[in-house]
């Protein structure tokens, strides 16, 4: 809250006041968005216990910030297409599901790594410059195209291990809802 807002809140004794201030806050806010964060995956997640995990996870998440996973299904005969096709043609869906102004971050084994406190403050830096729609991406089991690489502003990594494309879903949803906890100073992220 800035020190106007402040002041007017401590200092004004009518409560109506008060209010219609709070409203004109409340719809300078509303004027700027509300950041949404979504999740864009190819194929469906087939192990139970990780989608049990993920729905456990997008139901904490959604107490901060408006949140979902979209998933682009998985090629047909996807078994006699070579590496190289199989990324263009998923390479394709993903770019379709990209709307103007989302930022982009892939998550690939080549992004920035971030300490969890380090990626709270940059979600919360995302938070602060209006974005609109973050849009961080899960490309396929090969990884993906060179136009999808051209369309990301970013490139995010959450170790310098390999992950399935599937698990890593539900790892990055958690830290997701770790690097909440941590902006609003919640008991679940231990240093």
């Amino acid at each position: 809250m800035y020190e106007e807002e402040r002041y007017v809140i401590e200092h004004f004794p009518f409560n109506f006041l008060k209010v219609l201030f709070l409203c004109v806050i409340f719809a300078k806010y509303l004027q700027y968005g509300i950041m949404k964060i979504t999740l864009l995956v190819v194929g469906r997640t087939v192990d139970n216990n990780i989608t049990a995990g993920i729905k456990d996870y997008t139901q904490r998440v959604g107490h901060f910030v408006q949140f979902d996973m979209e998933v682009i299904p998985e090629l047909k005969n996807a078994k006699k297409l070579s590496e190289a096709q199989q990324k263009e043609m998923e390479g394709e869906l993903i770019l379709k599901a990209i709307a103007p102004g989302d930022r982009v971050v892939l998550l690939d084994e080549g992004g920035k790594e971030f300490r969890s406190t380090e990626f709270a403050s940059w979600i919360e830096h995302k938070q602060n410059i209006s974005t609109k729609r973050l849009l961080f991406i899960v490309g396929g089991p090969y990884g993906f195209s060179q136009k999808v690489y051209d369309a990301a502003h970013e490139k995010l990594s959450l170790s310098k291990m390999t992950f399935s494309h599937q698990m890593i879903r539900l790892l990055f949803i958690e830290q997701l809802y770790r690097a909440y906890t941590i902006i609003n100073h919640l008991p679940y992220h231990h240093e």
